[in-house]
């Protein structure tokens, strides 16, 4: 599928706050029929969600994904742990790299490509409080340049 068919369901904002992301991969997800209801419904939440590989199987673990409104009494339960579908030898890559190197695998961003849900995934490793402050200066700084583009834009 091409990259402009998919559609951004939800992001982590707070993901890209706290760690560098050093590679990410694209994983399917294991979801019941409400699941992705609630998920094209944008219902999703971040919020401690991480991926943790388990008998050379991954899952996500604290992904928040709230009950359909329009499902029955017996829905999913929002924070269930979630199979991601990803070929052997990346979940290999990935277990070699977070065991050994103490990096962190979190889950960036749900979307869709055509009718499937995915899921971007990213090997991270946490940041200090001064590339924090760091990131922060930058931001504000190409903030101050495009205000000043824009103010001697309007001049013309």
């Amino acid at each position: 599928m091409a990259i402009n068919e998919s559609s951004e369901l939800a992001k982590n904002k707070k993901a890209y706050h706290l760690y560098t992301v050093l590679e990410t991969y694209e994983a399917g997800i294991e979801l019941y029929g409400t699941e992705v209801k609630s998920c094209r419904a944008h219902n999703i939440n971040f919020k401690d969600a991480y991926a943790d590989i388990r008998n050379g199987e991954i899952f996500v673990k604290n992904l928040h994904i709230g009950p359909y409104k329009n499902g029955t009494t017996n829905s999913h339960e929002p924070e269930r742990k979630r199979k991601l579908l990803l070929h052997k030898k990346e979940i290999l890559k990935l277990a070699n790299k977070s065991i050994n190197t103490g990096y962190t695998i979190v889950p960036l961003s749900v979307y869709t490509v055509g009718n499937k849900i995915k899921v971007k995934i990213g090997l991270v490793v946490g940041k200090k409080k001064y590339d924090k402050r760091e990131d922060h200066k930058k931001k504000d700084a190409q903030l101050a340049i495009n205000r000043a583009i824009k103010k001697n834009l309007k001049g013309y």
